[in-house]
């Protein structure tokens, strides 16, 4: 029989690192790892990093000294860093913390536990490969008997858009998009294990292009055929990009019952000047006009989206023409960030914004988007909404879901459970959540 040996992961960043994160978990459950919750039990320690915040590797850094007595406590205890800071810094990470064990790619965790192998023996291994085999195909995974009522599946990884401040390209390589029918069995397996939401993920979700019985198939087509999964009660995806928004997938918004009234649209800035040298491939203009186009066909969809504050030479007229498409769009919500260099990309050799002058912008962005976002939520007062329960809240009797728009929902009732899918009349609306009674 394996022996048990305990496994702390930490993971940083987007939805696909939490998915990632999953999938390293029960391929190491496979060679005898159960998951801790604490670092100091642990006999591995996996960090898996992003790369798109600012300082993303001094920060990967700065939690690998935290482990420095750890491990001269524990000799046995092994340290690997995962992810896209793994692969944009490869072996430096070693050289610079000699006590890391290995350091994993975000396309060669299929490969971790023969790594482990190796590290067990005393090697150091480094594998930032972009390998040929898929690796979701190729990963052996002790099954799991339950999961949670909601879920992420990544569908595609990587981009090809090059923007001019991302590394994306560079630490998860080009497009690819998993074929359909390995897409389909897994959500079918996820339904059979309890999941009736399941959110696609990918780089550029809506490029999604796998091969299907007859061909390619495109996003919305594969949203069509997973609203065919019985069990499968809710379908969203993220992150897409402007130019991949195809009238086939606008269409669905208004067609596929299941599909949910959210849609994360990033558009980065208002000022075809800076989205140009973004290299975004769209203007302002056209980003409005589709969000009409989308709107028609589900008028009551909520768009959240990302904006980028002090990109470099951005002026205050740029600025200005973002807080106008901003009002023009009304956001439900969005996540926005004051720009910050990453090595390697374009944007980071250009003449960089004054920080104080950045800084002030950002809150006046945010300012505005708060408010945008305090209103959707204030105009969910009295509506009917469906909200999915995924765990017990704060107080007794209170069961806490997601809404169709993603909304934070509480309700204190008898008779709820995790994974219930019911109706409720919202009463009240807070900073960062709605209440409300069932219907």
């Amino acid at each position: 029989m394996t022996d048990i040996k305990k496994l702390f992961i930490r993971t940083y960043g987007c939805q696909m690192n939490v998915y990632d994160s999953e999938r390293m978990a029960e391929a190491l459950g496979a060679e005898g790892y159960v998951e801790t919750d604490s670092p100091d039990d642990a006999d591995m320690i996996l960090l898996n990093t992003c790369h798109i915040r600012e300082k993303a590797a001094e920060k990967v850094y700065s939690e690998l000294g935290r482990y420095k007595d750890l491990k001269a406590a524990k000799p046995d205890l092994k340290i690997g860093v995962a992810g896209c800071v793994a692969q944009a810094e490869g072996e430096e990470i070693i050289a610079r913390q000699p006590m890391v064990d290995l350091v994993v790619g975000p396309q060669t965790y299929h490969r971790l536990p023969d790594m482990v192998a190796k590290a067990g023996k005393g090697e150091k291994v480094v594998d930032t490969d972009f390998p040929a085999e898929d690796k979701f195909e190729e990963l052996k995974a002790r099954p799991k008997a339950r999961r949670g009522p909601t879920a992420f599946l990544t569908v595609q990884e990587g981009c090809d858009k090059f923007c001019a401040f991302c590394v994306v390209p560079y630490t998860r390589g080009a497009e690819v998009s998993r074929p359909a029918e390995r897409i389909l069995r897994e959500a079918r397996d996820l339904v059979e294990k309890g999941v009736r939401e399941i959110t696609l993920l990918g780089q550029n979700v809506n490029a999604y292009h796998g091969a299907g019985e007859d061909g390619d198939w495109s996003l919305a087509r594969l949203i069509r055929e997973l609203a065919r999964v019985d069990g499968l009660e809710r379908i969203r995806f993220t992150t897409s990009h402007p130019n991949d928004m195809s009238d086939d997938l606008i269409a669905a918004h208004g067609e596929v019952d299941k599909l949910m009234p959210y849609l994360h649209l990033p558009v980065q800035s208002g000022s075809d000047r800076i989205l140009k040298r973004m290299n975004r491939s769209h203007t302002a203009e056209e980003y409005l006009r589709l969000i009409e186009r989308i709107r028609a066909a589900r008028p009551d969809i909520l768009i959240s989206g990302d904006f980028i504050v002090g990109f470099p030479e951005e002026t205050a007229k740029d600025f200005e023409d973002t807080m106008a498409l901003i009002r023009a769009v009304h956001y439900g919500q969005a996540f926005s960030f004051k720009y910050s260099p990453r090595p390697g990309t374009p944007a980071a050799e250009r003449p960089q914004v004054d920080a104080a002058e950045a800084s002030d912008r950002l809150q006046r962005l945010q300012a505005l988007i708060n408010e945008q976002a305090a209103a959707v939520m204030a105009g969910m007062v009295g509506r009917e909404i469906g909200v999915l329960f995924e765990k017990p809240g704060r107080m007794a009797g209170q069961m806490v879901g997601k809404s169709d728009y993603l909304h934070a929902v509480h309700v204190t009732a008898d008779g709820i459970a995790p994974g219930d899918l019911r109706r409720v009349r919202i009463t009240e609306a807070g900073p960062n959540s709605l209440a409300g009674a069932l219907v």
